[in-house]
């Protein structure tokens, strides 16, 4: 059984748990449930968040320094580059706009919405449920990415403030010797080693932790927080829908084959990509679609395909950042233009961090440091991961296909290849 089945069915038993002492125990039974599940879910939430900041940090120096490496090697590599990052801020800028405009379309029942954020452990996250961000003006804004003391912003957790020095301090560092470079690049690789394994053994305990936090949940929510939980469900894996009718559109104006001919090569690796959900596995299969329907030079598919599956995730940012509004949406906060494009920014540049890594640990890597940069509490994220194995099936198969689409349209003024017909 995979640890995301084992997560999902933690949250169903905590929740049937929960429901049922609400509605059949005695108050004193209530209350010594209440005092068990209280502690065990805060402390394991609270274990979660220790890793986030270092993690991050970690993973960012070290996917931004790879990427800074690769584009100096190739023109085709930093064109590819090029492309990444601009499919990715497109993609989170338009879920900035499109999800708070969904949400205020469709809302969430407000009795519902009370008592799942009453219950699902967001005191434990240090943040005040309900309070707005601080407005500033476009100055403020602008003078607070930048750190005047970098440890202020670490033991603070000034998540936009750690992702600017951290992705300057990478680049910095490729113009460093050989030598020196790999002793920088070889202490983050190895902080950002040993924080994983870390992650890995305290999501080892999230059956546990999610079981007493839902249990938290269906006392005080009951059955109602089921139907939050697949609203969110249905919001998330919209934002993604979104992201995936533009690869389709740019699939449609950008590649050679054109629209039709692209939908049918990608057919057999989004099959892959969803039965697998991994964008790793379903490497061959973009290779095959690239390289023989779709007319790819052979070299240009074996360059920006692995770069892809590497750097390039497009669902990352729009779908991590579909999360935070979401939970901003349940605390009632009122997100304004500052905190929306300091979200983006953030989406953008953990996205790169997220990459290679458990669905479980990249939800919590990519989701939390958006929200720290928001001001919007965290307490809900162990909740949500319990049924993040729904909308990440769509991650993945937004990504295949991205993949598919980006290096068709970086072979548009290569040599055409010999068209193999598709097998379908």
């Amino acid at each position: 059984m995979t640890l995301s089945l084992k997560i999902f069915l933690s949250l169903v038993a905590g929740l049937a748990l929960g429901a049922a002492l609400a509605a059949f125990a005695a108050p004193a039974t209530i209350a010594a449930a209440l005092a068990i599940a209280e502690p065990v879910g805060g402390l394991w939430l609270d274990a979660l968040q220790m890793t986030v900041i270092p993690l991050v940090i970690g993973l960012l120096f070290t996917g931004i320094a790879d990427a800074a490496g690769s584009a100096r090697t190739s023109a085709l590599a930093g064109r590819a580059l090029l492309l990444f990052a601009a499919l990715i801020l497109a993609g989170a800028a338009i879920t900035a706009v499109f999800i708070p405009w969904l949400l205020n379309l469709w809302p969430i029942g407000a009795d519902a919405t009370r008592a799942l954020m009453a219950s699902s452990g967001t005191g434990t996250s240090g943040a005040v449920s309900g309070a707005a961000p601080a407005t500033m003006t476009a100055g403020a804004w602008l003078r607070s990415f930048v750190p005047t003391n970098v440890f202020a912003a670490l033991a603070s957790g000034t998540m936009l403030q750690l992702v600017v020095f951290t992705g300057a301090f990478a680049m910095a560092t490729t113009r460093l010797p050989e030598e020196q470079r790999r002793a920088v690049t070889g202490f983050f690789d190895a902080v950002t080693r040993a924080m994983l394994t870390l992650v890995q053994w305290i999501l080892a305990l999230a059956p546990i932790g999610v079981f007493a936090l839902a249990a938290l949940v269906g006392i005080k929510a009951g059955v109602e927080a089921i139907g939050v939980l697949a609203h969110y469900v249905a919001i998330v894996i919209a934002a993604q829908l979104v992201v995936i009718v533009l690869i389709y559109v740019l699939a449609a104006f950008f590649t050679r084959p054109g629209l039709i001919a692209f939908a049918r090569a990608a057919i057999p690796a989004q099959v892959v990509a969803i039965s697998t959900q991994s964008s790793i596995a379903t490497l061959p299969a973009m290779v095959a679609a690239t390289t023989g329907p779709l007319a790819v030079p052979d070299a240009v598919a074996r360059l920006v395909l692995p770069m892809a599956v590497s750097i390039f995730r497009i669902t990352s940012a729009p779908a991590n950042l579909a999360v935070v509004l979401y939970i901003a949406h349940l605390n009632g906060l009122v997100l304004g233009p500052a905190e929306l494009a300091t979200g983006v920014a953030v989406a953008f540049a953990v996205s790169i961090a997220s990459v290679g890594l458990p669905g479980q640990v990249s939800f919590i890597t990519s989701v939390a440091p958006i929200a720290l940069a928001m001001g919007v509490p965290i307490g809900a994220l162990p909740l949500l991961i319990a049924v993040e194995m729904i909308p990440d099936i769509f991650r993945t198969l937004g990504n295949v296909t991205a993949d598919i689409a980006v290096t068709t349209i970086l072979a548009r003024d290569e040599p055409q290849t010999a068209v193999v017909t598709a097998p379908f």
